[in-house]
C-alpha cells in the first residue's frame, strides 16, 4: 500500500500561537520523526501551507474582519521550523483557506504518486487538518491515518469533538510509533474496549441488590475491604515495584493509606445518612447509578479506591478502566474487591472512551492528562453527565530569603524527585528570590544528591526509574529541546543505574534554571524528575510566576513573614496550598482538587464525595 505523508500548516505563525495543545515542541518533534521515516523509505511527502500576500489579499473573510495577517509570504512566520522544511522532490501545496485541496494541486499529487494511504499531521486538528481528512475521504475514498501526537489544536475541546467525529467516519488515529510500525508490518493495532458494554450492563444489573443494602451495610463492606487490603501492603508494594518501578517504601505507604481512606469514607457516609431539613422540605440524597472510573498508573491502588469507595458507599455501581501500565496491579486489586459491584475493563484510550460513552453510565470521574480531560469533557458534555476530573499539576514553591532554606531545599527536593517526579502533586517549579538563589541551588544540589536513585525493590530507594522507556525518552526530549542556553544541574551521576528489568527507563534527577516564563520547560508538566528554577526580585512577580501556567493544582510557600503568608493564601490560584512543606502529598479525608486547567467539577475526598456521587432531591410533605 503506497503511503503519502501530508503535513498541514506546520508553520511558525501557527506553532507560535497561544493555547496550542499539545505544545509546539513535542508536535514538531513527532512530525519531524515521521518525516524522517518517510524520507528514509523514499516515500512521497506533501507540505500544505497557508500562504497569503498583501499584493493580492485572498485572506479568509474572518481574517480580514479581524485584521489578521498570518503566514504571509516572505515572512519568517510563513516557514516551518528547520526540521520540517521541504527537501527537493517533495510537494508544496499552497492554500488561503481551510482545505489543502482547494486549488486541485493536492488531487494531482495523489494521482501522480499512486497513493493508497494518506497519513496526516499538523495544525489545527479542528480546522485545516479536519478539512484535509474529510476532503480526501470524500474525493478519493482513500484510507486515512492521522498521526495523533504530531497533531495539535488551539481549541482542544473542539479538537476532541473532531477526533471522535473523524474516528467514527473517515480516519484512524495512531501515534507516530504506531504509524511507523504499521507501515513496516502492514498491520494496524487492534481496537480495545469491546468489553465496556458488557461490563456496564453487568454493573447496572447488580445495582438493585446493592442499593437495597443500608448505608451502614455498604460502609461495613468498605471496612472489610480495608481489612483485606492492609495485610497485603508489602505484597502489593513488591508488585508495584516490579510492574511500574515505584519504590517499595512508597508502594507500601500507598496501600496502607488506601485502607485508612476506605475507613474514613465509611465513617463519613454513615454520618451523612440522614435526610437534611431545608425549610418545609426534606433534602434526600440519591445515588447517580453507574459511575465510570478512569484512573492512572502512578497510584494504582489509592486513586481507584479513592473514587470507587465513595461511589459505592452512596449506592452506586462502578465500571473501572485503569491505565494499561497498571494492569497487573489492577487485577490484584480486583481480586480483593469480593462481591462489590465493580466491573474492570482493560485497555487504552479507546477502552476509556468506550466506558465513558456507555448508555448505562450515569457519571464519570477521571484522573489523567489534560488531553484525556478534554476527551472526557466532550463525551460528558454531549451526554450531559456529571464529570469530576483531576488533570495534573505544574506546581510551584515560592522561596523567600527569610525562609529556613535548609528545610525548603529538603522539602522541595523530596517533593520534586521522589518516585521520579511521577506524581500530580510533585514540585515542578521553584520561584526563588534572587538574594537567596545561589544558596538555595547549592542546597537543592546537596539534598537531591542525598536521595537514593536506584532499584525500586530496595527499601532505601526514593527515586526509581520512570514507568517506561517511552516516558524516559519524553522527559529527555523535553530537556534536549530546551537547548544549551538552559543551565542544568545534575546532582547524581548521569549514567543510569544497572538494574535488571528496568533497562532504558532511567533519567537522572535534573534541576533546570529557566527565567523565561513562556518557555516550554516552565509551561508544560514534565511528569518526570525535572525541577525548574525561576528567579524574581519582588513578591508581585513571584505570584505572577507562580500562577502563570495553565494548571493550578498545588502551590507552596517558604517564608517566615506573616504578611507574605497571608498574601500567598489570598493570591495563589491553586486548590492545595502548603506552608513550609512540599507541594507533594495530601491527607486522606481532605478535599483534593485543582483550579484552572487542573480540575473540572468538585474536588475529590472529604465532604465533597457526597456532593459528586449523589443527586439531591427536595421532598415537600
Amino acid at each position: 500500500m503506497t503511503p503519502l505523508l501530508l503535513l498541514v500548516d506546520l508553520q511558525r505563525d501557527y506553532l507560535d500561537g497561544p493555547g496550542l495543545q499539545p505544545a509546539a515542541g513535542p508536535v514538531v518533534e513527532r512530525a519531524a520523526a515521521l518525516l524522517r521515516s518517510f524520507r528514509k523509505a523514499d516515500a512521497p511527502v506533501a507540505h500544505a501551507w497557508t500562504t497569503v500576500s498583501r499584493s493580492e489579499d485572498r485572506r479568509m473573510p474572518h481574517w480580514q474582519r479581524e485584521g489578521r495577517w498570518l503566514c504571509e509570504e516572505g515572512t519568517p512566520g510563513h516557514e516551518p521550523p528547520p526540521d520540517l522544511l521541504p527537501q527537493p522532490g517533495e510537494h508544496v501545496v499552497h492554500k488561503t483557506g481551510f482545505s489543502a485541496f482547494e486549488n486541485g494541486r493536492l488531487d494531482e499529487v495523489l494521482g501522480e504518486t499512486g497513493a493508497e494511504l494518506l497519513i496526516v499531521a499538523g495544525v489545527h486538528l479542528h480546522g485545516c487538518v479536519r478539512q484535509a481528512v474529510l476532503d480526501a475521504y470524500q474525493r478519493h475514498r482513500i484510507e486515512i491515518w492521522v498521526a495523533a501526537d504530531a497533531t495539535a489544536s488551539n481549541d482542544p475541546l473542539h479538537a476532541a469533538t473532531t477526533r471522535r467525529y473523524l474516528e467514527q467516519r473517515a480516519a484512524r488515529f495512531l501515534s507516530v510509533e504506531e504509524v511507523e510500525a504499521a507501515l513496516a508490518s502492514e498491520a494496524l493495532p487492534s481496537h480495545d474496549g469491546d468489553g465496556a458494554g458488557e461490563a456496564a450492563r453487568r454493573c447496572r444489573d447488580s445495582l438493585a441488590a446493592w442499593q437495597e443494602d443500608t448505608t451502614a451495610d455498604r460502609a461495613a463492606a468498605l471496612e472489610e475491604l480495608a481489612d483485606r487490603l492492609e495485610p497485603r501492603a508489602a505484597e502489593l508494594a513488591d508488585a508495584m515495584a516490579e510492574s511500574i518501578g515505584k519504590p517499595v517504601r512508597y508502594g507500601r505507604l500507598e496501600a496502607v493509606r488506601a485502607a485508612e481512606m476506605l475507613r474514613a469514607v465509611a465513617a463519613r457516609a454513615r454520618d451523612a445518612d440522614d435526610a437534611d431539613k431545608a425549610g418545609t422540605a426534606e433534602v434526600h440524597r440519591r445515588p447517580l447509578g453507574v459511575v465510570a472510573l478512569v484512573t492512572p498508573w502512578n497510584n494504582p491502588i489509592y486513586i481507584p479506591l479513592g473514587k470507587a469507595a465513595p461511589a459505592l458507599a452512596y449506592g452506586n455501581g462502578v465500571v473501572w478502566k485503569p491505565a494499561p501500565a497498571a494492569t497487573a496491579i489492577s487485577r490484584r486489586l480486583e481480586g480483593l474487591l469480593g462481591d462489590l459491584p465493580v466491573a474492570l475493563v482493560e485497555g487504552g484510550r479507546e477502552a476509556a472512551l468506550a466506558v465513558m460513552a456507555q448508555s448505562e453510565v450515569d457519571a464519570v470521574t477521571i484522573t489523567g492528562s489534560s488531553q484525556a480531560g478534554f476527551s472526557a469533557q466532550e463525551i460528558c458534555g454531549r451526554r450531559r453527565l456529571p464529570l469530576q476530573a483531576e488533570l495534573g499539576g505544574n506546581n510551584a514553591a515560592i522561596v523567600w530569603p527569610d525562609a529556613d532554606l535548609d528545610n525548603a531545599a529538603r522539602e522541595i527536593a523530596s517533593g520534586a524527585f521522589t518516585q521520579a517526579g511521577q506524581r500530580c502533586t510533585a514540585n515542578r517549579r521553584v520561584v526563588v528570590h534572587r538574594d537567596c538563589r545561589g544558596e538555595l541551588l547549592e542546597l537543592l544540589r546537596r539534598e537531591t544528591a542525598a536521595l537514593r536513585w536506584g532499584d525500586p525493590r530496595r527499601e532505601d530507594t526514593t527515586i526509581g526509574p520512570l514507568v517506561s522507556a517511552e516516558a524516559r525518552d519524553r522527559v529527555a526530549r523535553l530537556i534536549e529541546r530546551a537547548g544549551p542556553e538552559i543551565k542544568l544541574i545534575v546532582p547524581h551521576r548521569s549514567e543510569a543505574p544497572e538494574v535488571e528489568g528496568f533497562e532504558g527507563a532511567w533519567y537522572p534527577p535534573t534541576i533546570a534554571c529557566c527565567d523565561d516564563a513562556d518557555h516550554e520547560l516552565v509551561q508544560e508538566e514534565s511528569f518526570g524528575p525535572l525541577l525548574v528554577v525561576q528567579t524574581t526580585e519582588d513578591w508581585d512577580r513571584a505570584i505572577e510566576l507562580l500562577n502563570g501556567v495553565p494548571q493550578g493544582l498545588a502551590a507552596a510557600l517558604f517564608t517566615s513573614s506573616a504578611e507574605l503568608t497571608e498574601r500567598f493564601l489570598e493570591e495563589a490560584r491553586a486548590g492545595v496550598l502548603k506552608l513550609g512543606r512540599s507541594t507533594a502529598d495530601a491527607e486522606v479525608d481532605v478535599p483534593f482538587g485543582g483550579w484552572k486547567g487542573s480540575g473540572i467539577g468538585p474536588p475529590e475526598h472529604g465532604e465533597f464525595d457526597r456532593d459528586f456521587y449523589t443527586r439531591p432531591q427536595a421532598v415537600y410533605r
